[in-house]
């Protein structure tokens, strides 16, 4: 029996770049990126903070959510599997590469509607509703432990 699932909450660091294949079907792919905070250790040495970059491939509706919702900065929820694979570069060079294939995407980002209230994070195939303002300030509390 084997496993290969990945759980990440992190911060996109460009717009995705969405194609479609000559079947129709849409692809996209953008930089995801999480952080571990600094500490200090109980001897009095400091771990400085630590930013790891994955490589996000979206498929089908997915993609097309990101293409429509998906913008550098906001802060998604992504599970899915590693997938690593290696390719010639122009100069002949085997580079490798390492991904993370989504199976399901979260949007974490509080988005604010003309009249500057919050609005619950998007949810693909879920229409945004109106929160009571408990609702705002409880996610917003919330994001203040992650260290993004």
């Amino acid at each position: 029996m084997s496993l290969n699932k990945v759980q990440l909450i992190g911060n996109v660091g460009k717009d995705p770049d969405v194609r479609y294949l000559d079947n129709g079907v849409a692809v996209a792919t953008f930089p995801l990126a999480t952080t571990d905070r600094a500490y200090t250790l109980a001897n009095g040495t400091q771990v400085p903070e630590r930013t790891e970059w994955h490589n996000i491939v979206l498929w089908r509706g997915l993609a097309e959510t990101a293409e429509k919702y998906v913008h550098k900065g906001d802060k998604l929820y992504i599970e899915g599997k590693i997938r690593s694979r290696s390719y010639d570069d122009q100069n002949g060079i085997k580079r490798y590469i390492v991904e993370i294939f989504a199976d399901n995407m979260e949007m974490l980002t509080l988005r604010t509607t003309q009249a500057g209230t919050a609005q619950q994070p998007m949810q693909p195939g879920v229409a945004p509703q109106q929160p009571s303002s408990a609702q705002a300030v409880q996610t917003a509390d919330a994001s203040d432990d992650l260290p993004f």
